[in-house]
């Protein structure tokens, strides 16, 4: 066991997951998941998730951290709501993590948070970047998470055409969130979107 938390130290990660571990260590995946589920036991790591473990610290786990780890084989990128409230344009703290993806949408709960996919079409997935220019997750830019959440909404998705109290930072530029609207491929959603973001603007100008 001494030697497997030693190969947990030699990773230096906040989380890690089996087949990382099993790799390092020249263990098999199987005695690998013994001597992890033994420390779980003991109360040296916890699962967070299957296959994902984390060593038990002072230090609290941001879920964000997990998103790579989550979907290694798919891109896809922070969004909707959650982006929001990472800009501070939505106060209140969402209870599921959205994520934007080219695959079928789905939703993982782990130990750390729930994770919803929601599906956009391949001709409107672009404007994102790396969180803080950190290679840890990618995210929307402020003004297409913005417009992500019109585009579901036009598709009777509830939860994004209600927004809790909207707050714009000055560099925020409805301009290029109409722009990217505009570039919504179904025309009955864009439509639909664009008719969303002018009453949002018109509610910034009223206040």
């Amino acid at each position: 066991m001494t030697s497997i938390l030693n190969f947990i130290k030699k990773i230096n990660q906040p989380i890690f997951s089996t087949a990382e571990l099993s790799t390092i260590s020249k263990k098999s995946l199987s005695n690998t998941t013994q001597s992890l589920n033994y420390l779980q036991k003991q109360g040296v790591v916890l699962k967070i998730y299957k296959g994902i473990w984390a060593e038990i610290t002072d230090k609290p786990l941001s879920p964000y951290i997990l998103i790579p780890f989550l979907f290694p084989l798919r891109r896809c990128y922070l969004s909707f709501i959650s982006a929001l409230h990472l800009y501070g344009i939505i106060e209140q703290i969402p209870q599921v993590i959205t994520l934007a993806s080219t695959g079928h949408t789905k939703t993982i709960v782990t130990k750390l948070g729930t994770f919803s996919l929601h599906q956009i079409t391949p001709k409107f997935f672009h404007g994102f970047n790396w969180y803080k220019n950190e290679k840890g997750f990618l995210i929307a830019e402020p003004e297409k998470a913005l417009a992500d959440c019109l585009y579901l909404a036009g598709y009777k998705k509830k939860q994004f055409s209600y927004f809790p109290e909207l707050r714009f930072p000055k560099n925020f530029s409805f301009k290029k969130a109409k722009e990217w609207v505009k570039k919504i491929p179904n025309q009955k959603i864009q439509s639909s979107a664009m008719l969303k973001l002018t009453n949002i603007i018109k509610e910034q100008i009223k206040d």
